[in-house]
């Protein structure tokens, strides 16, 4: 087990200094640089402070025999996104009815800074429900802290996960502009960790959907928007502008479909006459936009469910094989197709 002198060593300051990082001491003037390589070098060596140091909270009381935590997938600057707000919604209901609740909620993001990391999971943690696939060394760092992980359609292969087939309901969305008569069909989407949209799972549900019925696919009418409304907005601005736009886009999120609209009604393209529009996720609000949007409706609190029993089921010494749990979906017909 490392020491707080290794840590010194690794960071190349004084066991004093790393005290005083690791117990956020203001006495002393430290720069924003000593504390970055002390983080580091506790994350490498998985450092853990000894029990006297150790602050207790009072929540940490609560439900101190199974303490669950949750790690959200959001934008930097945006916590409130619907979807994974249900499923959410789902799990501490699923926890509150067996007598637990969730210890701590944090995004992707915040874990990105290696004083929050530790700080997160220097106590011990029976369970985490991840929405996120995260980057590798955070994601292993998890891996060495968390002995029962249940992610939300991570593809983490070695852990549980539950979700929705995103290639599937992908071609069912385009199958039913096609079957509305749509020739000139476009997609929004984002990449992710993968950097490259083309990877992923949506857009090739979409890809095979086209070829299939043998449409042609224009790379100008492929869209990553980073899942970024804003990003949505100029976008189709700028086909509008070019007059080359498409006559409907499957939109792999409600949130971004709603976008689109906005943009479309912006420029004056009637939807669905000049141009349709079908989003994924059925988000309470997508029945009130205006046309109401069509959508695939995901059973985002169920899911967060049936992540709470899977976890719960190997906290309390569930070993079988780890498994994919899809969930049914549904498409939602409204007026924006």
């Amino acid at each position: 087990m490392s020491t707080i002198r290794d840590v010194a060593k690794l960071a190349n300051v004084s066991a004093a200094t790393v005290s005083r990082v690791l117990n956020n001491d203001s006495t002393y003037k430290i720069t924003d640089e000593t504390r970055a390589k002390v983080w580091e070098a506790v994350t490498k060596l998985n450092y853990k402070l000894s029990s006297n140091a150790k602050r207790q909270s009072p929540a940490a009381a609560v439900n101190s025999d199974i303490k669950i935590g949750c790690v959200l997938s959001v934008t930097k600057d945006k916590y409130n996104d619907p979807y994974f707000m249900a499923i959410l919604s789902g799990a501490e209901e699923q926890l509150l009815s067996k007598g637990h609740d969730i210890a701590f909620i944090k995004t992707g993001h915040e874990l990105g800074d290696q004083k929050v990391l530790f700080n997160t999971f220097n106590e011990p943690i029976s369970g985490l429900i991840l929405m996120e696939s995260l980057h590798t060394e955070t994601y292993d760092y998890l891996r060495q802290r968390v002995p029962h992980i249940v992610g939300i359609d991570t593809g983490r292969l070695e852990i549980d996960n539950i979700g929705y087939d995103h290639h599937h309901v992908s071609a069912i969305a385009v199958e039913h502009l096609i079957g509305k008569g749509h020739k000139k069909i476009g997609f929004i989407g984002g990449s992710g960790l993968q950097g490259n949209i083309r990877y992923s799972e949506r857009y090739r549900g979409y890809y095979a959907a086209m070829h299939a019925a043998n449409l042609e696919v224009d790379p100008q009418w492929v869209i990553d928007c980073m899942w970024d409304e804003s990003i949505v907005i100029e976008r189709i601005n700028q086909l509008i502008d070019a007059q080359h736009y498409p006559t409907a886009f499957f939109v792999a999120s409600d949130l971004m479909a709603m976008a689109a609209l906005s943009a479309l009604y912006n420029k004056g393209i009637s939807v669905p006459d000049e141009v349709a529009i079908i989003g994924l996720s059925n988000i309470e609000m997508s029945r009130y936009c205006s046309p109401p949007l069509s959508t695939i409706h995901i059973p985002a609190k169920e899911i967060g469910k049936v992540a709470v029993e899977l976890l719960l089921a190997r906290i309390n010494g569930d070993e079988l094989p780890p498994r994919r749990v899809l969930l049914p979906t549904e498409l939602i017909a409204r007026s924006s197709t």
